[in-house]
């Protein structure tokens, strides 16, 4: 193999210390000298570390990504503007035995970069880096605010106040005024039941039967610290709206064609280029991208035979937007949620998660090409495979006799006229558009 990268160096990452390796030319031709040594993780000496590389003149780095520890070091390293960072992902390196160690780890690290053999990961520029952060943290206070939501439930369930038995939701106007009144002392059904407000009304009697229980003090005092943690996340994520709003300003125009997309909202969007950084040149397919979001269809082929195998792992962040943006297709008379609706009919019952994973991979692939292209998703209508399937009325014919004629009925069918708007042929599929063999291997 050809050397790729002669002025290397590996790095070894932890907590407190790391180990670098450096690899370089020795005196003659074809002989390689390496150097090992250990620095601390504090910023000085990381900045000294990049100096010492910068005067071997090394020019390309490789490490593994070891949780957030080998964040400062990839920023001490890009600060001296001349030395090319590779992060990579750790199973890539780990596939030899014998190299149990920091010292022949590190050394290995180096060899395997200096021919060119380590794949790197995706890091992305200090803005997409700063939308990244605030879209994760804002996922974790909505998260944060649905557990304080239940725990205030199982509050309820414990004193047997049954409100959400009978409203939509517990949380409601009418629910918080409920809440609020029995905080302050108030056990009198009658008079919590008075507070529904709107339809909620029509309820009166049974919203007396779900405010009898065994509601005190203690249980008052629990309500009232799980209501104030839910208000106070309920502030935080508003106010962390407003921080990704600003930080994806510059993006605006590739979110709102996101936004184009059936189930993908603003929040949705900006998760998407969080993670993506909506520049598709680092993902040179569609496949690429729905790859690295863990949600291409696994490869387990052998002797001939394909086995069943699920999907590979990857930006679990990302993964999770587009399942929910799959899910939302539901609602939607798109093309997106007829295939949803298609998909979770030939699954059967209890395999609607199966249908919304390749539902979810659909919608990576569109906004590869949305962001990709430029344009705005254009949606060929819910009746998109209806009027596809109008292409072979005799296969559908025939199939739809027989189903009729195992069911016990004699099937006598009169051509008539198709409508207009079924004569016409459908407009071509768009290039994201999964045929029929993807959505049977989905």
């Amino acid at each position: 193999m050809h050397i790729i990268h002669p002025y290397v160096a590996g790095i070894d990452v932890h907590k407190r210390q790391i180990t670098v390796a450096v690899r370089i030319p020795g005196d003659t031709p074809g002989e390689y000298r390496e150097i090992v040594k250990n620095y601390r993780t504090f910023w000085r000496h990381l900045r000294k570390m990049s100096t010492w590389l910068v005067e071997l003149g090394v020019t390309d780095v490789a490490m593994e990504a070891t949780g957030v520890y080998w964040w400062p070091v990839y920023h001490a390293l890009v600060l001296t503007g001349k030395i090319e960072v590779c992060v990579c992902n750790a199973a890539h390196m780990h596939n030899v035995p014998g190299r149990k160690t920091d010292v022949s780890d590190v050394r290995w690290i180096a060899e395997l970069h200096a021919y060119g053999l380590l794949r790197p990961s995706f890091i992305p520029t200090e803005a997409i880096g700063a939308l990244r952060a605030r879209t994760r943290y804002r996922k974790k206070l909505i998260q944060a605010r649905v557990s304080e939501g239940q725990r205030l439930a199982k509050v309820c369930e414990d004193a047997g106040i049954k409100i959400d038995s009978v409203a939509s939701k517990l949380l409601s106007v009418s629910g918080r005024a409920m809440l609020a009144a029995l905080i302050a002392g108030e056990r009198d059904p009658q008079v919590l039941a008075g507070l529904a407000k709107g339809l909620l009304r029509k309820k009166h009697d049974d919203l007396v039967m779900a405010c009898e229980g065994r509601f005190n003090e203690g249980h008052a005092q629990m309500l009232r610290l799980h209501l104030a943690a839910y208000d106070q996340y309920t502030d935080q994520i508003a106010e962390m709206d407003q921080l990704v709003a600003q930080a994806a300003q510059p993006l605006g125009a590739v979110i709102a064609r996101l936004c184009t997309i059936p189930g993908i909202a603003q929040r949705t969007a900006e998760v998407i280029v969080a993670e993506t950084g909506g520049d598709m040149t680092r993902f040179p397919t569609r496949s690429h991208l729905a790859a690295w979001a863990g949600l291409a269809p696994g490869n387990r082929e052998s002797a001939g035979k394909r086995r069943k195998a699920g999907t590979r792992k990857g930006n679990q962040h990302l993964r999770v937007a587009m399942l929910e943006a799959a899910w939302a297709t539901a609602r939607t008379r798109t093309r997106p949620g007829a295939r949803l609706r298609r998909l979770v009919r030939r699954f059967g019952k209890g395999n609607e998660k199966k249908a919304a994973v390749a539902i979810a991979h659909t919608l990576v692939r569109i906004a590869w090409t949305v962001m990709a292209c430029e344009r705005d998703y254009t949606d060929d209508g819910a009746d998109f495979y209806d009027r596809r399937d109008l292409r072979n009325r005799e296969h559908l014919t025939a199939r739809y006799a027989q189903a009729l004629q195992r069911l016990g009925y004699q099937v006598t069918l009169t051509a008539v006229d198709p409508p207009a708007s079924d004569a016409q042929s459908p407009t071509d599929a768009p290039t994201d558009a999964p045929t029929d063999a993807q959505e049977a291997a989905a």
